[in-house]
Order: structure tokens, then sequence, then C-alpha cells
């Protein structure tokens, strides 16, 4: 099952392609953030907090977190049975991230490629399955599955003239800060040779850097959970409204709810819709 959401993302790629946003992924949230606020509504950032129990009087809470930060956030006031479930949650493989600037575009062998602004690179499927297998068993794959995306070719404001970006992503096992660089590159060169070349300057993330960013990354998990079969049935907990709590006022709408994680806005979209209908 933990295969499920790249075959939606390879149908809906089918279906409409796959878009990237002008500009970078900052404009989503940008936009969102204008919608919200033509809306009359108000964003407030720069604010830790550790404890539901500071916030001031609210009939409607929603976390864009994890069961791991819920429980750090309200396990005092949930009972006990609905703690035991989230504290059951289990995350998945981590991701090792790679940001480049390249002096041009990337050298694919098949010309085909460049046409795409998302590129899978695996070899064959039993290689591919190999390399996803590694990092569930605490392994790091020789010849990772590689996550390249490449907008900066239908997207001129990524880059100037002449020059592009890139980035690029594999799994390694949770909370691993093993360097990858050298196999993703590696992956990267078998299908396009001297990639290397172009390479202007780059960074990587690493599990540690990637939940540093975002504590809802936990070891590195960019999907809120594990894609087992359990966790998508039961997203966190199975009950018949995912996204409440049994705290009437308070909503989970992270991708650790139904229907996971993408930029689709679906968990956040449908918690809304629950939590306007309880009242």
């Amino acid at each position: 099952m933990s295969a499920s959401f790249g075959l939606v993302l390879l149908m809906l790629a089918h279906v409409s392609g796959w878009p990237c946003p002008r500009g970078g992924s900052q404009a989503i949230a940008d936009a969102l953030a204008a919608r919200l606020r033509s809306l009359g509504g108000e964003i407030e950032t720069g604010n830790h907090v550790s404890s539901l129990r500071e916030l001031p009087s609210s009939k409607l809470v929603l976390c864009d977190v994890t069961p791991r930060q819920l429980l750090a956030l309200a396990g005092d006031r949930l009972p006990q049975r609905y703690r035991r479930r989230l504290e059951r949650w289990r995350y998945g493989p981590g991701a090792f991230k790679l940001d480049y600037a390249l002096d041009g575009p990337i050298p694919w062998l098949a010309p085909e490629v460049a046409e795409a602004g998302t590129v899978h690179l695996g070899g064959t499927l039993d290689q591919i399955a190999e390399s996803e297998r590694a990092p569930w068993e605490g392994r790091h794959a020789e010849r990772p599955f590689v996550l390249l995306a490449q907008q900066s070719l239908f997207d001129e404001t990524r880059a100037p003239s002449g020059k592009h970006t890139a980035w690029a992503y594999c799994h390694v096992p949770n909370g691993s800060t093993f360097d990858m660089r050298e196999r993703v590159e590696a992956q990267i060169e078998r299908f396009a040779p001297g990639f290397r070349d172009r390479v202007l300057a780059c960074t990587s993330r690493n599990t540690d850097d990637l939940e540093r960013e975002n504590p809802n990354l936990v070891g590195g998990d960019i999907s809120g959970g594990a894609n087992t079969l359990g966790q998508l049935i039961a997203r966190p907990v199975l009950r018949r409204v995912p996204y409440s709590t049994p705290l009437r006022w308070l909503y989970l709408c992270s991708a650790s709810t139904s229907p996971g994680a993408g930029v689709h806005g679906m968990c956040g979209h449908l918690a809304a819709k629950a939590a306007l209908q309880r009242g």
C-alpha cells in the first residue's frame, strides 16, 4: 500500500499533466494567504505553541500536526484510549533532498525526458523495488529511486537566463543522517552523463535538517506517517470522522489524516467541513 500515492500521482499526471507553480512553491502559500485575507482572516506566524492550555478561548482549533505533536500539545486533555491509539502511529522512511544550481539543462540521454517537469529515475522494476525496500529495512540503497524536478525548463523565473535549477530526493531510513549525494548523483549520471559537469552549486538536507525546519517531518517522513494498509484505513485512528478528536473543539487537519500527503489541500478542506458540520 505504500505505493498507492505513487499510483495516484501517475494517474493524475496522465489525466491532467503535472503542473508546477510559476515562481516556486511559495506562490501556492502566497495565493492561499491572499485568499484568506480577502475573506477577513488573519495570519500570525513566529510563535511556538507548546501547549493548547495557553491558547485564548476559541470555538474551534484545527491542528496541522502529526499525532506526535498532537500528543505533546493536548495529550493530558485527551482520553487515555485515544492517546494510546495516537502513540501507535507509525512513521515511514525519511527523505534526503538535494537542491541544484546548474550551468545548463540536464543532458538526458533520452531527449524526451527534457519535456517533463518531474522525472522518476529508477531503472528496472526490480531495481526500483529493491531501492524502496532498503529504507524500510534500515538500509541505504546503492541505486536509490530518485524523484527529480526540473521546473526551470518551463518557468524562466526560477533561474537566470541560460542557467537552470533542479531538485531531487530519495528515501532513506527514518532518522538517517547518511549523506546520499554521491549515490543520487550516480543515479542521475546513469541517465544523464555529464550531469555533474553542469552543477554550479548544491545544498543538501538530511532527515534531521528536514525535521528541524518542519517538526511535522518526523525522522524526515514527508508523508505525515507510513502509508501502510492500516494507516490508510485509520488515518490517524479509526473514527467515523477521522479529523475529529474526543475534544469537541479540537480537530486534526494534517497529512496524517485522509487522504494523506500531497499538494491538494483536501485534509484541511475536509477537516474544516467536518468542524463546521459539527457546529
